[in-house]
């Protein structure tokens, strides 16, 4: 039985960093409290000047830029690409990384997910689209002020801002249609 769940942004709990620099709106997760016990987790962070990330070894990483102009990472030592809004960068939840912002404060997107206990595929989305998915949860994160979500069994919904659709339970082939734009998540246990 498929079971969605509309998680609305002006509910998110935040807290604060691991390392104590910064805090995140936490979106939802699979299982745990705090900062330990989760298989993946996802959320919101506000970076407001450059410094270091939390190290969450045993965990990948991937995070895209909200909003603002974007930053520089160096990660274990090497610069990588400037991250521009939507654009996302995988990296080990090991490694030590560094953060430089472009030009002023941030919002950040982040998934954590432990790769021995599951798999994840992330995508940006626009406009209308379609697809299909086994994942056993989807997550749709808006980053629309209006985003239209269908699922096959027919059920609609409409998101918000930072709006997030949890859909778990999948057992089959879902059908997902989207308008406007998205992040998808989804994520199979291994």
């Amino acid at each position: 039985m498929i079971q969605s769940t509309l998680l609305r942004a002006a509910d998110y709990p935040r807290m604060p960093w691991k390392n104590g620099g910064g805090s995140t709106e936490e979106i939802t997760r699979d299982a745990g409290t705090g900062l330990e016990g989760f298989g993946w987790r996802l959320s919101i962070a506000d970076i407001g000047e450059s410094g270091g990330f939390s190290s969450f070894a045993g965990y990948q990483r991937i995070i895209t830029v909200l909003q603002g102009a974007g930053m520089q990472l160096t990660v274990d030592g090497e610069e990588v690409r400037p991250l521009l809004p939507l654009e996302p960068f995988a990296f080990s939840g090991a490694s030590q990384v560094n953060c430089s912002l472009l030009d002023g404060p941030i919002r950040d997107f982040n998934l954590i997910y432990a790769p021995q206990r599951f798999r994840a595929r992330l995508q940006w989305l626009s406009g209308h689209q379609g697809f299909f998915t086994q994942a056993g949860t989807v997550l749709v994160f808006s980053v629309d002020a209006q985003l239209q979500v269908s699922l096959a069994s027919h059920q609609q919904h409409a998101l918000g801002l930072h709006d997030c659709l949890q859909v778990e339970g999948g057992r089959g082939l879902l059908s997902v249609q989207t308008r406007g734009r998205c992040c998808v998540i989804e994520l199979t246990t291994v």
